[in-house]
């Protein structure tokens, strides 16, 4: 199998779903891509610490318990989701380097399984499906909003972002982050950070060669692609998986070899090097976002408390 151009962005499984928030709480809508910005210089600048996990959970719990309080009051169901319904669900952007997931999830088919439930599964899926074509429309706005361009931020990448600064979304989130156009703003920035350092890391001129020590070790173990994303672009659909034993043993030799070569301690270090590139270029957002977060924990904390 011939070497693609360029390495291409590998995921072993879609971002862990919401539950619910997708007909109840939309988050932006992007408009078209304008000329992106002008690339602001690196800075080094002292970053506000990283959020643990628990931390985290606390604030999407309380940001829950405030948009199910304000669904109630305007006369709508809402229930709490966990920020991660699948705990298991993990990405892989580069190369499947856990042995121990791999042996135990080969490529994700039972955790995309476990997430098709959940969709399938949501209360709050099932409650607005259930409710008349009006109270549908009046649902949406009470969630959303009723004025979709009265917040607006632009990415790193020059995508516009817009939603409403009405409804229990942004509701709850100003309670908890005050500021809500700051956060906004911030949080578009930081989100579009991710796609923009893998995409960073595949393209940089040491990722390639080791994806090629990568593909001599697959092929000496019986596997012949290129690179792990024509591993992936090779696999069936979740809803036609591999037999489980194969699909395990192909992942756990992609893994293995994502050691051996060095693709993993590779990509690792890539990744470091160009998420403080980032991080650094666009520090103030980064740092907002995390500022204004921090500074919402204590509400967050009563919020829980008392919900």
């Amino acid at each position: 199998m011939g070497r693609l151009p360029r390495p291409v962005l590998v995921t072993v499984l879609v971002a862990p779903v919401v539950a619910g928030a997708a007909a109840l709480a939309a988050y932006t809508a992007p408009e078209e891509a304008a000329e992106p910005p002008p690339t602001p210089p690196l800075r080094t600048v002292r970053e506000p610490r990283e959020l643990t996990g628990t931390e985290k959970d606390t604030l999407h719990s309380a940001e829950q318990i405030l948009l199910r309080d304000c669904m109630r009051e305007k006369g709508f169901e809402y229930r709490p989701v966990p920020r991660e319904p699948v705990p298991d669900a993990r990405e892989f952007p580069y190369v499947i380097e856990d042995a121990d997931w791999a042996s135990r999830h080969g490529y994700g088919t039972d955790i995309e399984r476990r997430m098709s439930e959940v969709r399938t599964n949501d209360p709050n899926q099932r409650y607005f499906r259930s409710l008349p074509a009006d109270q549908r429309a009046k649902a949406l706005a009470a969630a959303n909003g009723t004025q979709p361009q009265g917040l607006t931020a632009t990415g790193p990448d020059g995508v516009k972002l817009t939603r409403s600064p009405q409804g229990c979304r942004s509701e709850a989130e100003r309670t908890l982050y005050r500021d809500l156009g700051a956060w906004f703003q911030a949080r578009a920035t930081r989100d579009a950070l991710r796609p923009m350092r893998i995409r960073e890391v595949t393209s940089d001129a040491e990722y390639a060669p080791a994806t090629q020590a990568w593909a001599r070790c697959m092929r000496q173990a019986g596997h012949d692609y290129a690179d792990p994303a024509a591993l992936r672009r090779s696999l069936p659909p979740p809803e036609r998986p591999l037999p489980r034993t194969q699909e395990v043993a192909l992942a756990l030799a992609e893994a293995n070899c994502a050691h051996t070569s060095g693709l993993a301690e590779t990509a690792k270090r890539l990744d470091r090097k160009h998420d403080a590139q980032l991080r650094g270029r666009y520090a103030s957002d980064v740092n907002t976002a995390s500022r204004l977060q921090l500074e919402a924990l204590p509400r967050a904390r009563e919020i829980v408390r008392a919900g």
